[in-house]
């Protein structure tokens, strides 16, 4: 019987700290603000990539930053992160209906979706 109120205290320490958090707003509104942020953001997280033009979603949850180089940077959101991974071209991508779906190659990172955009 002692484990029973154990699993239940559990239970409820755990939906009250759910609770707690969704009135505070954690993890939501999470974006990205701007090509130029996505462009600060790529260059701040890989080294030496020198950012020219970005397309951003339309819903601000990814972007895609081409380098002067040749290169190009996958932004998407992770939580309440932005994650990285910096491309080579020719990049793996698929126009959907939804927008422009681009497979990063990472198994863990996946196929980013940049809602809006049509090509890049």
């Amino acid at each position: 019987m002692t484990q029973l109120y154990v699993f239940a205290g559990s239970l409820g320490a755990i939906l009250v700290m759910t609770l707690a958090a969704w009135a505070l707003g954690l993890g939501r509104g999470a974006a990205i603000a701007s090509a130029e942020e996505a462009c600060e953001t790529a260059q701040g997280m890989i080294s030496g990539f020198d950012a020219g033009e970005a397309l951003l979603g339309s819903d601000g949850r990814a972007a895609l930053v081409h380098g002067k180089a040749g290169d190009v940077a996958l932004l998407k959101m992770h939580g309440a992160r932005v994650a990285v991974r910096h491309l080579r071209l020719p990049l793996t991508s698929q126009a959907t209906p939804d927008g422009l779906r681009v497979d990063s190659g990472d198994r863990r990172f996946g196929t980013v979706l940049l809602r809006g955009v049509t090509g890049y």
